[in-house]
């Protein structure tokens, strides 16, 4: 590379595609560079590095999410239909409908990135580095190519390069496409038959392709002891189809990288080894989740609000939300009781919106953009907070001295 980078520098005959050779020298090789200004130097590793660490925490979802994506499509055919059968064939069934997926949204995400950087005289930004994995673990098998492609436009010019790029953005961007997906092309991101890929092919008579979300919202309006809603909420028996084991697992269908809280759990061990995501948000989300639940079991106004508030937890994208997106460190709260509150509310604000308005059963979504943009008012009053308890001390102090 050193050969090469020459050419790429001012003056050099490729001056122009300085930002991409710079991205991926950067990419591959740790600069040399360091900054003069000592507040900035914190750690051993730089951006790219971070960023690189996320996205491995997001590979066992992925791999589970691919063989999931094969293992609903031959379940749907009746065919392979125990876990441990037909391996090979739903990881390449699956592999063919996801990676498809991550190709896009990486291929349109950086091209994007590098028209802005050569446009702005800049490197590639790091920051889509991350939200190039999230976005294809955050939508169903069943999303067109295209709508991924125009999804992850929208959400790299108007979520963050209109804000100044990588750590100036006020909402997460991966939700932001996830949002634009929802609300431009919404029978493609609910229903029941975007969950699974059947290929075209005839599906057994039992086979529905719901979410357990989904089948939880439709008992919503109805009387929590109809047989309507009974024979929905025994889907969440033990050994039947929405069972906690199977959630836990994740043989459910759902969001490609969503389903499987084994594996979140697996990435949210690295990011809080590496000291990347905030402990304080993944408990505090936990917890405010939790507590909503439970107070919607102690209400029990319908079928919905009866469900296990650890079994709630367990289901939809709530835990993958709460490890990979919620701890987002530029649009999360700073401070440390910040991060508490923001986390909390964040947790109770998606379960609040899941149970309360069936045509949101996803509330996680919701909650975090919403708490996205009252992040920074949640710092400033954590802020005021303390230095008016820092006033009030000294002032004590003075008056007994």
């Amino acid at each position: 590379m050193s050969k090469f980078r020459p050419l790429f520098h001012k003056g050099g005959k490729y001056e122009k595609y300085n930002p991409i050779f710079e991205s991926f020298d950067t990419l591959f090789f740790v600069p040399a560079a360091t900054t003069s200004k000592g507040s900035h130097i914190r750690d051993g590793i730089d951006l790219k590095r971070t960023m690189i660490t996320v996205v491995l925490a997001m590979v066992p979802a992925l791999i589970f999410g691919i063989w999931n994506t094969g293992h609903q499509h031959f379940l749907a055919l009746g065919q392979f239909t125990e876990v441990g059968e037909g391996l090979v064939d739903k990881l390449l069934f699956g592999a063919l409908k996801v990676l498809p997926i991550v190709i896009v949204s990486y291929g349109v995400g950086l091209t994007v990135e590098f028209i802005f950087g050569m446009k702005n005289g800049h490197s590639l930004q790091e920051g889509f580095l991350v939200s190039g994995m999230l976005i294809p673990l955050i939508v169903p098998v069943g999303t067109p190519l295209w709508m991924i492609a125009i999804a992850t436009i929208f959400a790299v010019v108007i979520g963050k390069e209109v804000f100044g790029g990588t750590g100036m953005n006020i909402v997460n961007v991966a939700l932001t496409a996830r949002a634009f997906l929802f609300f431009a092309y919404p029978t493609k991101m609910s229903g029941d038959k975007v969950w699974v890929d059947t290929d075209g092919e005839q599906v057994v008579d039992s086979f529905t392709g719901a979410t357990a979300l989904g089948d939880l919202a439709s008992t919503v309006p109805l009387d929590k002891a109809s047989d309507a809603a009974q024979k929905t909420m025994s889907m969440f028996d033990d050994g039947a189809v929405y069972s906690l084991s199977n959630s836990i697992i994740g043989t459910i269908p759902g969001s490609i990288g969503e389903t499987s809280v084994i594996a979140i759990g697996l990435g949210a061990l690295l990011l809080l080894i590496t000291g990347i995501a905030s402990w304080r948000i993944m408990l505090s989300s936990v917890v405010g989740g939790y507590l909503m639940a439970m107070l919607f079991n102690l209400w029990g106004a319908n079928a919905f609000m009866d469900l296990p508030a650890i079994h709630q937890l367990m289901i939809g994208g709530f835990m993958f939300g709460m490890v990979f997106m919620a701890t987002d460190p530029v649009t999360a709260a700073q401070t440390a009781k910040g991060q508490w509150i923001y986390g909390f509310l964040v947790g109770f604000i998606a379960i609040l919106v899941r149970v309360f308005n069936p045509a949101y059963p996803e509330g996680v979504m919701m909650a975090i953009l919403f708490m996205n943009v009252m992040a920074p008012l949640v710092d400033h009053y954590v802020i005021e907070a303390n230095i008016s308890k820092r006033l009030k001390r000294n002032k004590l102090a003075t008056s007994q001295s």
